[in-house]
């Protein structure tokens, strides 16, 4: 009597195998472009807060010198009128800066499009072959 060993379970464990080195190359890929989306996103969003703090800073200091400035120029006449003249334009131009701000917050792009994109392509591809 012979030993009969099928070929069948050697293609099925080598194809296992492949599938396996594939599946593994794929999350390997995906994991590195998922890093460099979150570090790239996260130098993004340092470099904008401290621009966003300098910019804060220096327009906030221009903006007590020049009230202070205007009020010292009215201090005989009007310094009651200048005040509130300024604390009126102050509060407009917050409340609009304010608006553009959560305008530009609810469109930003999604922190991860890139990663994302990839893994539904890698999903459409896996159903389309089922």
């Amino acid at each position: 009597m012979t030993d009969y060993v099928p070929v069948v379970g050697k293609g099925l464990l080598e194809s296992l195998s492949s599938f396996a080195s594939t599946l593994v190359a794929i999350t390997h890929t995906r994991l590195n472009l998922v890093s460099n989306d979150l570090e790239e996103y996260r130098s993004h969003v340092f470099a904008q807060l401290l621009l966003a703090l300098a910019a804060l800073f220096f327009i906030g200091v221009g903006v007590v010198l020049a009230t202070i400035l205007l009020v010292v120029a009215f201090w005989d006449s009007d310094r009651l009128l200048v005040l509130g003249s300024l604390a009126g334009f102050y509060l407009v131009v917050g409340l609009a800066a304010g608006a553009v701000a959560i305008q530009k917050a609810r469109n930003t792009l999604r922190p991860f499009a890139a990663s994302l994109s990839e893994l539904y392509k890698d999903r459409q591809q896996l159903a389309s072959r089922s």
